[in-house]
């Protein structure tokens, strides 16, 4: 998978919040606040998106419903490391230390992480 376009991570954030899918009235009137995008060319989108297998179409009701056939982790990662490269010439600990720095983060964040790196072979 070669990186998403903006308006594909659009249409994939909505696909996101549900499971079981969506028709495509509810995916338009979700993008539409954000996007302004007509019904035709939300369409256009999903049927180009299944033709490179980021949507899934369940043709077999009506209305057809629109899933992501993409996690938001296997989006994300390529994001994560094109950003990590561009930005901190690979340098984990810095994008790390520069993310803690600007953010709080809650106690069990905090463990997490921590057991993150106690894990991590180094």
């Amino acid at each position: 998978m070669g990186r998403l376009s903006e308006a594909e991570l659009n249409v994939l954030g909505v696909l996101w919040e549900r499971t079981e899918g969506f028709g495509l009235g509810e995916i338009v009137e979700a993008l539409k606040p954000v996007t302004g995008w007509s019904r035709n060319t939300v369409l256009t989108y999903l049927t180009r998106m299944e033709r490179k297998r980021l949507v899934k179409i369940d043709r077999s009701g009506d209305p057809h419903r629109y899933l992501a056939e993409v996690s938001r982790e296997t989006c994300a990662a390529p994001e994560r490391r094109n950003l990590l490269e561009k930005v901190y010439g690979g340098a984990a600990g810095d994008l790390i230390a520069a993310f803690l720095k600007e953010s709080r983060i809650s106690e069990e964040e905090r463990a997490q992480l921590k057991q993150l790196l106690d894990e991590m072979e180094v």
